[in-house]
């Protein structure tokens, strides 16, 4: 039997009472994980959830671009693939150690157990796991996984922000006005002064234009692809943030609706408060 006081900081059970974690306590095992070992992958059976007692644990999931996305990052006293436990279903993600880790072993039978012996206890779960619903829903209202700005604003090269501030100009009143004051000045100098170093039809004005012309496209041309990739870095961290949301909300209704269905079998008529 392990030590029960282990559950204390775990907060699926930190509202069970000291003897309802014994009960617990009980039927549960110890398991160790070298740094880099699977402790289950996508497509695994479910029946098994992992307490970190000590150590780390990665769990991700693959996306649609077949891409690894972080779930989370499960550290001392987290607990990792309880939903599966619970709905008695294959693996929707895919845990790893990041270091040695020691960790308590939990199957689908302890948790009967626990709510044999202590029926009460399934309420006290269900009451944690809506709070973390509710916290859930909070990320989603107030929280991005990473700012896009900043994310951007890391990438971003000498080359790339002199390309954006040219092509900011470029499109601005400011250069249309100051380039209309040029061209006047230039044909006025150029038609009134004796000395005129480009008479009309102003072949070197000409020049200069189809000069300015053939820079100014590649640049605007530049600071597009640069919008470009901005509008998909945008769109990529949107995904990531919504993916991220879903696998979590689901993952807590499932935990919600399958602790329901165990107390309806341990306790067909559950108290009213």
């Amino acid at each position: 039997m392990i030590n029960p006081d282990v559950f204390n900081d775990v907060s699926i059970f930190e509202l069970l009472d000291d003897e309802e974690r014994r009960v617990l306590a009980k039927q549960v095992s110890i398991r160790e994980f070298k740094k880099g070992e699977v402790v289950f992958k996508a497509g695994d059976p479910g029946g098994l959830a992992y307490v970190v007692q000590k150590g780390m644990i990665n769990v991700s999931i693959t996306d649609a671009n077949n891409e690894n996305v972080v779930v989370d990052i499960v550290e001392d006293g987290g607990i990792c693939g309880m939903s599966s436990l619970l709905a008695e279903e294959n693996h929707q993600t895919t845990a790893i150690t990041m270091q040695d880790t020691t960790a308590i072993e939990i199957d689908r039978h302890d948790i009967t157990t626990l709510l044999t012996t202590k029926p009460l206890a399934g309420l006290d779960m269900m009451t944690i796991v809506e709070k973390q619903l509710r916290s859930a829903h909070d990320l989603m209202r107030t929280r991005v996984a990473r700012n896009p700005n900043e994310e951007i604003d890391e990438q971003e090269t000498f080359g790339d922000r002199m390309a954006d501030g040219l092509a900011r100009f470029g499109g601005s009143w400011g250069f249309v006005i100051v380039f209309f004051i040029i061209l006047i000045t230039y044909v006025t100098l150029n038609s009134l002064l004796p000395n005129r170093w480009d008479p009309y039809p102003f072949i070197l004005l000409n020049l200069f234009l189809s000069m300015l012309a053939s820079i100014q496209a590649p640049v605007i041309m530049m600071s597009q692809n640069r919008q470009d990739t901005k509008d998909r870095v945008r769109s990529e961290l949107d995904y990531r943030v919504n993916l991220k949301a879903e696998v979590e909300i689901e993952e807590l209704l499932q935990r919600i609706g399958k602790v329901e269905e165990l107390l309806v079998e341990v306790l067909p008529n559950p108290p009213v408060k």
